[in-house]
């Protein structure tokens, strides 16, 4: 990495842990629920990283101002990964790291803000801009990782001490934070050529190779990969950096899931999920998921008839205390739909065939979120879950990206979800708060809710430019990966 200062690093994907509203005292004593500020990144065709802020009142108005305008890489911009806020210190402010990977095979490393902008009382560049303006000169790029040697497919800060990336190249590499070194990179095996699939641009002779995604479950020792032109997912022990397994996908789980015979049967996203009945993972595919339990086995599949597109997908934590959760999934059709997976709601279809093959069962749909009841029919991209506490309960905040440029902001609550998940049919539940056109074609997007500032917390050029130790230094003893320079698997 072409380095400047040495800085701490943390975690950052899916959904974002509850954040409660500040509350202040109103003129009566009576507490006022302060707005909340949702810091929103995304990334585009356009090479563009486009930071923008959406506070959100208590009457649930919506006001939105940009914040940074990167020109970050030399072509479209494919993947973000955001991490927590660093820890709270008297009278220091917060900070958060950002990566971006690109096809240009570089990862961009940056340093922002976790705190809400101050607005100036006079700031002559929002009053003649055509939109409302709120930069903060504290973010700043901090340098480049050249790791890879191909398109960068996905990020992820699993801790703070970590960055874990994937690449068109077959690899996966963790890097340490504290002084961007690479600790270990794991070699995903190459599939053999099986002739040449619709759509592909392999090299003559050659075959579709290269990482489509991983999840890390949050013991940090175990790591699920899918990969192009392979019909299985890999299992990574994150102790030793080697391969724990192959799970190959049957080609009557394929099915079900939509891909046919002259389909590639790969899995383009994985993602880690705790329900009540325990941790469980989902594979998508490309218009349907498919739900393993912890012994990969399958337990259900998603989608239901018609099947639309898949473009991302996440768990939402309903209750912490309980472990209960739902898989949110975006769709081309522009909505978020809501599953439940626990095995009282799965349903078996009739099959389509009279094959004697086993049917796996459908997760239950509770509720949608936008679609053309709400006016938005183009593709959700990408979108990010925020879990937010009001005076009137928990709410979900989410910000989604579309391929034509707009972001949108819906609000439903939680208690809304679950009257909606004892419904016999699917409820059309929150409402859209506003929208915001980036005019870019949005490629990727992530948010967080930003922290209020701390009493006396002052933004200075120190904050942002001395080196300082890492203050995760248990953290990385305890879930450190073997450093080992390279490991090469044969399979």
């Amino acid at each position: 990495m072409g380095k400047r200062k040495r800085n701490t690093g943390l975690n950052g994907r899916a959904t974002q842990e509850e954040a409660p509203a500040k509350k202040t005292k109103g003129s009566n004593g009576a507490p006022v629920t302060m707005p909340v500020t949702i810091q929103i990144i995304t990334g585009s065709y356009d090479r563009v990283l486009h930071g923008l802020t959406a506070t959100i009142s208590p009457n649930d108005e919506v006001e939105f101002a940009d914040t940074f305008l990167f020109n970050a890489h030399s072509s479209a911009i494919r993947c973000l990964a955001v991490s927590p806020p660093s820890v709270p210190e008297p009278g220091k402010i917060q900070k958060v790291m950002l990566a971006s990977g690109s096809s240009d095979e570089r990862i961009n490393v940056y340093h922002i803000s976790a705190h809400p902008p101050k607005q100036k009382a006079k700031d002559v560049l929002s009053s003649i801009a055509p939109r409302k303006i709120l930069e903060n000169p504290r973010n700043r790029e901090l340098g480049t990782l050249l790791h890879h040697s191909s398109t960068i497919t996905a990020l992820s800060f699993p801790t703070r001490s970590k960055l874990i990336s994937a690449s068109e190249d077959s690899s996966i590499a963790v890097t340490r934070t504290r002084d961007w070194s690479l600790l270990s990179t794991i070699k995903v095996p190459k599939p053999k050529p099986q002739g040449r699939p619709s759509g592909d641009t392999a090299a003559l002779d050659g075959t579709p190779a290269g990482v489509n995604d991983f999840a890390v479950h949050p013991s940090m020792k175990l790591m699920i990969s899918v990969s192009k032109g392979e019909r299985c997912m890999r299992l990574w022990n994150l102790m030793t950096a080697k391969k724990a397994g192959v799970l190959n996908f049957t080609r009557d789980v394929l099915q079900q899931a939509g891909e046919g015979k002259h389909s590639s049967g790969e899995g383009r996203k994985v993602v880690w999920g705790a329900t009540v009945e325990g941790d469980e993972f989902s594979v998508g595919f490309d218009r349907d998921l498919i739900v393993f339990g912890m012994d990969s086995t399958p337990k259900c599949r998603v989608m239901p008839e018609p099947k639309r597109k898949i473009h991302e997908f996440c768990y939402v934590s309903m209750d912490s205390e309980t472990d209960s959760s739902l898989l949110a999934v975006s769709t081309e059709d522009g909505r978020i739909l809501f599953f439940s997976t626990n095995t009282e709601d799965l349903s078996l279809e009739e099959p389509k065939t009279d094959k004697k093959t086993e049917q796996l069962p459908v997760a239950k749909l509770i509720a949608q979120v936008g679609g053309r009841e709400a006016g938005v029919t183009g593709r959700i991209k990408d979108f990010v879950i925020c879990k937010v506490t009001g005076q009137q309960g928990d709410s979900l905040l989410i910000s989604t990206g579309s391929s034509d440029g707009k972001i949108r902001v819906f609000k439903l609550s939680i208690q809304d979800l679950a009257e909606a998940r004892n419904m016999k049919s699917p409820k059309q539940i929150g409402k859209i708060l506003g929208t915001y056109e980036t005019q870019n074609r949005i490629t990727c997007l992530s948010a967080f809710v930003m922290v209020p500032r701390g009493e006396g917390a002052e933004e200075s050029d120190d904050d942002f430019d001395d080196e300082e130790e890492m203050d995760d230094t248990e953290e990385d003893d305890e879930d450190d990966v073997n450093s080992e320079d390279e490991h090469q698997d044969k399979n």
